[in-house]
């Protein structure tokens, strides 16, 4: 992926190969994003998708299928820090996370084909749905 930079009117932009414009304003914004969502993954093993979508979609006005997309490709730079870390302190289950693995490769691969085929209120929705069902466990547990 190519970035390239040019000047608008006072504003820097960059432009990557995909097509999507990012201002040097919004720049720090996806930053804080990111960091947040960091902190979360680190400390709850959650902020990928809880923390970035949303936060992409409200506060970037990012468009929701591109939300997702961006989720789930930021998800592996904070998996691979927090597991090695994990692993660090001896927390990771070896066969469990193995286990687990296998289910996720084909769950990823069937609902990252549904996502650029599923319509927007739908896609909301069902995000909606397990946020909601996350909140509730968690102030339950």
């Amino acid at each position: 992926m190519h970035i390239v930079a040019y000047k608008t009117k006072h504003i820097l932009c960059l432009l990557n190969a995909g097509g999507i414009l990012v201002k040097k304003k919004q720049k720090y914004q996806l930053w804080i994003i990111g960091f947040v969502a960091g902190m979360l993954n680190g400390l709850c093993g959650s902020g990928g998708g809880t923390i970035l979508v949303p936060s992409l979609v409200f506060f970037a006005k990012v468009k929701n299928h591109n939300a997702h997309a961006t989720a789930i490709a930021v998800i592996l730079p904070l998996t691979i820090i927090s597991s090695f870390i994990y692993s660090k302190f001896g927390i990771v289950d070896i066969n469990t996370t193995i286990m687990v693995t296998i289910g996720t490769i084909i769950g990823a691969f069937i609902g990252s084909n549904l996502l650029t085929k599923l319509p927007i209120k739908l896609l909301k929705k069902i995000f909606g749905t397990f946020m909601i069902i996350a909140a509730i466990r968690m102030v339950i547990k």
